[in-house]
């Protein structure tokens, strides 16, 4: 149901037949850095937070962490990664397949400047074996991102490939 929620919301914008399916698990960065065959720095991860009783997700190259100070710097509290359950119930979506297309109006979505350094990436798409390739732009664009945020640590040592 999740990647077809996303499929609807991305035929909106005429790239649903773009989305991957595929043949094995992409539900980890490993597991779709291999389905995809790139390296996984390139995997767009969305990750679930919880501030005031609501979610936001902040989509983040696969080798970054969250660096609690800098969010909690821009976001004003400690971050709060959301449970399964209640991944699935704010965003719609699955572990191991939560993105930012089709979630619900009130879920907030960041992009995180981790994701910069490369010309495409590959965000899921709602299932454990899918994922779209899109440039930085065209996923800031397709989230309805707020803003491109500074909150990672980890990945300024990795180099595009």
């Amino acid at each position: 149901m999740s990647l077809e929620n996303a499929r609807k919301y991305l035929a909106e914008f005429g790239r649903d037949s773009d989305i991957i399916e595929f043949p094995v698990s992409s539900a980890t960065v490993e597991l779709a850095a291999k389905a995809a065959n790139v390296i996984p720095a390139r995997i767009t991860k969305t990750l679930s937070f919880k501030i005031d009783n609501r979610c936001i997700l902040i989509c983040a190259a696969g080798d970054a962490k969250i660096d609690n100070k800098k969010y909690k710097e821009f976001f004003g509290v400690k971050a709060k990664m959301l449970t399964p359950e209640e991944v699935l119930e704010f965003t719609t979506h699955a572990i191991g397949g939560v993105c930012p297309f089709g979630v619900p109006e009130n879920v907030a979505t960041y992009t995180d400047i981790s994701l910069k350094r490369f010309s495409t990436v590959f965000p899921a798409c709602g299932s454990s074996n899918s994922a779209i390739e899109l440039t930085c732009a065209e996923l800031f664009a397709l989230s309805k991102a707020k803003e491109w945020i500074d909150v990672c640590k980890g990945w300024q040592e990795t180099e595009e490939i």
